[in-house]
């Protein structure tokens, strides 16, 4: 294949795929026989190994490719990093794990081409289209995200919360500087990033039946999918993770009342309860941000510990600039709500920034290898 026939990229975000990288690469190669392709797996340091088999078919097959991410998670990332990495004027975005019916591919190349289109979805909403055998509820949440992604979309999508879709490298390249790159939902984002009606089509396909490996869907991506709603509505204003930050600070006040009134009830007295309340309370929000705010960083193992600390001193800090600006603005002649509420606003920023570089940094959080 020379460089300049090559007409689609195929992108396989991957994490825990090992198994289904040989099958996957078969029924390309079956379906794609007469279309100049190259299949580029985007790999989040799987522990099974994914990106060392993709790299053995590699070194064999010059229409393998293979991005090992380290240090780095997230599967609308992964599908953006992919995709910038290829040269083929469209771009198809599909799992790995064979639920995709890949057999649809040409005709979704088909279309986009003679119809001139920005994107071309594989959907399981419209005639022919099945959502295979999910359960009842897992059809319900689908449901309920395409309800949701009309409050962000101006276009409309029978499936927005598909996967599987192909795209104009031209369309990619005008709103890639605008995608938010959080969560799954990558389609979502595409086509909330424009800032022009969108020329979408759409191709039924039947949802199919993992074969190998599990699942990724969990509570949590449902709420990445959230926040990725909530960045279409205000990224432009404030920083997504801060305002999640600040919802878990917020959900901690609230404990943090109330845990301190049943203290003091039960006879304890005030300065012992709120010490407990406070130590309570910070180790939660630092659980909860580890788990939300910060789930592409997550701490895990050893590094827990250091960063329990490093949340300790940071909020530590932040309570005293708290009082500390509280009580000058106070002492200054402004009203007691406003002192308090601007100490809350300052030391909250003051927390997220320095738990962002020092508890949170960026690096490699993730496990090492072990196979």
């Amino acid at each position: 294949m020379k460089q300049g026939d090559l007409e689609l990229a195929v992108v396989l975000p991957t994490f825990n795929e090992r198994a289904n990288v040989v099958p996957v690469l078969e029924k390309l190669a079956l379906t794609l026989a007469d279309i100049s392709y190259e299949v580029i797996f985007v790999d989040d340091d799987s522990p099974d190994g994914t990106a060392d088999v993709a790299r053995r078919i590699a070194r064999e097959n010059p229409r393998i490719r293979v991005i090992q991410r380290v240090g780095r998670r997230g599967l609308s990332s992964a599908c953006i990093e992919g995709m910038m990495a290829t040269s083929a004027p469209l771009i198809a975005v599909m799992d790995a794990d064979l639920q995709h019916d890949d057999t649809v591919l040409p005709q979704m190349v088909a279309k986009l081409k003679q119809e001139q289109l920005d994107i071309v979805v594989a959907t399981r909403n419209i005639g022919g289209g099945s959502m295979g055998n999910f359960a009842e509820s897992r059809v319900r949440l689908s449901n309920l995200g395409r309800t949701l992604s009309n409050l962000v979309s101006h276009t409309p999508l029978s499936d927005p919360m598909s996967g599987f879709f192909v795209l104009d490298r031209r369309y990619l390249l005008e709103v890639v500087y605008d995608l938010s790159g959080i969560g799954f939902k990558l389609l979502l984002d595409l086509v909330a990033s424009a800032k022009r009606p969108v020329r979408v089509g759409e191709i039924p396909y039947r949802f199919g039946v993992r074969v190998h490996g599990e699942s990724k869907l969990d509570i949590l991506v449902g709420f990445e999918y959230l926040q990725l709603l909530l960045d279409k509505f205000v990224g432009g204003l404030l920083p997504t993770r801060y305002l999640i930050f600040a919802l878990v600070g917020s959900l901690g006040a609230i404990i943090h009342m109330i845990l301190l009134g049943a203290l003091i009830a039960s006879g304890l007295q005030f300065l012992y309860a709120q010490a407990v309340t406070t130590a309570v309370v910070m180790t939660l929000n630092f659980f909860l941000n580890n788990v939300f705010t910060y789930r592409d960083r997550r701490l895990q193992g050893r590094r827990l510990l250091s960063g329990l600390l490093t949340f300790y001193a940071a909020c530590a800090l932040g309570a005293f600039i708290n009082l500390w600006i509280a009580s000058y603005l106070l002492g200054h002649g402004s009203p007691w709500y406003v002192a308090g509420f601007a100490g809350l606003v300052i030391s909250s920023v003051w927390n997220y920034g320095i738990t962002g570089i020092f508890t949170w940094r960026k690096g490699r959080t993730l496990q090492p290898r072990t196979a």
